[in-house]
């Protein structure tokens, strides 16, 4: 190649020319064929996206065109890919529309992600009132409801439809036992959907009768139970009743492609029935005809990720939304659940006197007036003579429960003689013996208390050596049954062991509340060790929950078994559960909730965040008439809180306030505060 003096460009050789000529033209081509995609459809060009960004002030749908290429593909509910901010955004399809409010030039659709309309119209209806009322996004409660995509989950080919149906004099048999069990599950067969608020007598099979009901109900069906043990409960409850192919577990133990494929079949209409923990409240189960949430008060039902909202909310809303029945179960009841009695949206469904008699007598028993006076924390105040003859009774018939509160083995530790509780030396921490045979140290930072039998402890106020053990846990109990029981099989639950089920023989089983194994057949006798540390606890909900914790152990109990409850008679916890009056009691609660304007009777939420941050937070936020700011109250060193409580017909605007509140937040990019609307617990 050569150039002139004049500077001309250089002549290239023809090989090159081509070259570069068809490049040019490749390039061309591909300029074409791009904006012969991107060109927008002439059927309702325009889709409205949900597009999955964080800040909450973009919780809004944006338009974007439909390209001639995606017209078939972009249907309402699938997932999509968009341009957003510069970057590429996952979103959500909602609706197709032929124009759009926008007055600039809108950006296409740049993908459409796999095959399936995964967010049906009554979920996104029912993602946007859970996002109002607790104060959050839609998209944070859609990773909630839509679990991630499996891609060769998705590429399965479609099964045929669920066609088990239930047996109505069956049903009607199964529940016999309540006053109007008959003619709920009648209501439900006849497709006039019922609201009830259920509590079974002790040792019912609810597991069963929940399957018979789902049978029963002319549509879909939701089932949400606390853990994944309940979940195998009811599902084999329904295997066994002939609806192995018409229900489906959600769980969120599952893993991705089983729960992808689970939550597809239920899409699809291959399973008209789920059973599953908090996701499967959001389960897109086509034509809704019973909800049911299963002991509500437990606080697994509590969703711990934003926006926080609670399975029996979540289920109550959608009920209303589509005109499902609803049944709110558990052996005992929460007040949020006594509250739908009490302003008559739900009806009471309780079991005959007779039958609550025949099921289970509950005796109280405890140390005598002068060994308390003596010594409060004398043995016989934990375990008295009648723990042993009730244990001794029940192995004659099968296996025994006894429930303790505490884990581990011995949990505080005390002077033997004057009752001081023992401290460490080095940073003043409770003492506690993890194991009969490992050495005493403290709890908090683990520095041994002399000797290895703490010999070498003196205790501060009366300068003895010796320690005792005041309060212990379910393996120092196990250990003291097992010596006055040889022969017997002692088992423990509780921790990272949790024994899912034990045979029909005789046994002694100590579990830890929540970690109850079911006996097969129920258990011949319950025992309920230690009730005053559930009473003592400076809680909200702390008598509610003891109920509940002591009900679930005591439902446990085989028809015509025996509980026995170590504790003081006249305290109206245990009265509950000697006269079995789950209702009784928690309108009791609800009664003094009502005159401390505590929830239901109100409504609150929490923030909690820096002190400059709620100042500013409380500066926007626009609070509905008959707001009650009380706070902020100092959590730790950089932490405080504040609780605004208004009246309970006032919850929806302070959903909407908090909403706004955050949305502004968010635009001016402030420190975040974490808003948490109608929390299970304030301690």
């Amino acid at each position: 190649m050569t150039s002139d003096a004049g500077g001309s460009q250089p002549e290239l050789p023809g090989m090159v020319r081509r070259t570069v000529a068809e490049s040019q033209a490749r390039a061309r081509a591909t300029r074409e064929r791009k904006a012969a995609e991107a060109q927008a459809t002439e059927v309702d060009p325009i889709a409205r996206v949900l597009v999955d960004v964080g800040p909450a002030h973009l919780d809004k749908v944006f338009d974007y065109t439909v390209p001639v290429a995606l017209a078939d593909a972009a249907r309402p509910g699938v997932r999509v890919k968009v341009r957003f901010a510069g970057k590429e955004a996952d979103g959500y399809l909602l609706e197709r529309v032929a124009e759009s409010d926008h007055p600039g030039r809108l950006q296409p659709l740049r993908r459409v992600v796999g095959t399936e309309a995964v967010l049906t119209p009554e979920i996104a209806a029912l993602s946007e009132a859970i996002a109002e009322r607790y104060a959050g996004t839609r998209t944070d409660v859609l990773r909630l409801a839509v679990p991630p995509r499996h891609a060769s989950v998705e590429k399965e080919p479609p099964g045929e439809p669920a066609t088990a149906v239930g047996d109505l004099p069956r049903a009607e048999g199964a529940w016999g036992d309540h006053a109007h069990g008959p003619a709920f599950v009648r209501g439900l067969a006849a497709g006039r959907r019922p609201r009830a608020v259920w509590n079974p007598p002790p040792g019912a099979d609810w597991p069963t009768l929940l399957a018979e009901a789902a049978l029963l109900a002319p549509g879909g069906v939701v089932l949400c139970v606390p853990d994944h043990r309940d979940v195998a409960r009811v599902s084999a409850a329904l295997t066994r009743l002939g609806a192995g192919d018409a229900h489906v577990t959600l769980t969120a133990d599952a893993g991705p492609a089983r729960r992808y494929r689970a939550f597809l079949q239920v899409l699809r209409g291959e399973r008209r029935i789920v059973v599953g923990t908090r996701s499967a409240a959001f389960a897109p189960v086509p034509d809704l005809a019973l909800a049911v949430v299963w002991d509500d008060g437990d606080d697994l039902h509590a969703e711990p990720r934003a926006p926080y909202p609670h399975t029996r909310e979540v289920l109550l809303e959608r009920a209303q939304e589509q005109g499902a029945a609803v049944l709110v179960g558990g052996f005992a009841r929460s007040v949020e659940a006594d509250w739908l009695v009490r302003t008559g949206w739900a009806h009471d469904l309780l079991p005959t006197r007779e039958a609550v008699r025949a099921a289970l007598r509950v005796d109280v028993t405890g140390a005598t007036d002068r060994q308390l006076e003596r010594d409060p924390f004398t043995h016989a105040s934990r375990m008295p003579r009648q723990v042993y003859d009730a244990v001794r009774e029940g192995l004659a018939d099968g296996p025994v429960l006894v429930l303790t509160p505490r884990r581990g083995y011995a949990v505080h530790l005390a002077c033997e003689r004057c009752r001081t509780p023992a401290r460490c030396g080095v940073c003043t921490g409770p003492l506690a013996q993890a194991h009969a045979l490992s050495r005493i140290a403290c709890r908090w930072c683990d520095a041994p208390a002399g000797a290895p039998d703490a010999s070498g402890w003196t205790c501060p106020e009366c300068g003895h050596h010796g320690l005792r053990a005041p309060v212990v846990g379910e393996e120092r109990t196990a250990e003291e049954l097992g010596r006055t029981f040889p022969g017997v099989p002692v088992r423990t639950s509780g921790g990272g062991t949790v024994v899912p089920e034990v045979p029909a023989r005789p046994a002694i089983v100590v579990s830890t509340p929540g970690a109850e194994p079911v006996a097969v057949g129920g258990y011949a006798a319950v025992v309920l060790l230690d009730t005053w540390l559930w009473l003592g606890r400076p809680e909200l909900r702390g008598d509610e929950e003891a109920v509940r914790r002591w009900a679930q152990a005591l439902g446990l109990v085989r028809p015509g078994g025996r509980g026995l409850v170590v504790g003081d008679p006249a305290h109206p916890a245990v009265q509950s559960l000697v006269r079995w009056d789950p209702a009784g009691f928690a309108r009791r609660e609800a009664e003094e909730r009502l005159a401390a304007h505590l929830p239901p009777a109100s409504r609150l939420a929490t923030l909690t965040g820096s002190l400059d941050a709620l100042d500013d937070a409380l500066v926007l936020l626009d609070a509905p008439p008959g707001a009650e700011v009380l706070g902020p109250v100092p959590m730790d060193d950089e932490v405080a809180r504040v609780v605004v409580r208004v009246p309970r017909a006032h919850g929806v605007a302070l959903g909407r306030a908090l909403g706004l509140l955050q949305r502004a937040r968010a635009a001016r990019r402030l420190t975040p505060v974490r808003i948490q609307v109608d929390p299970p617990s304030l301690d």
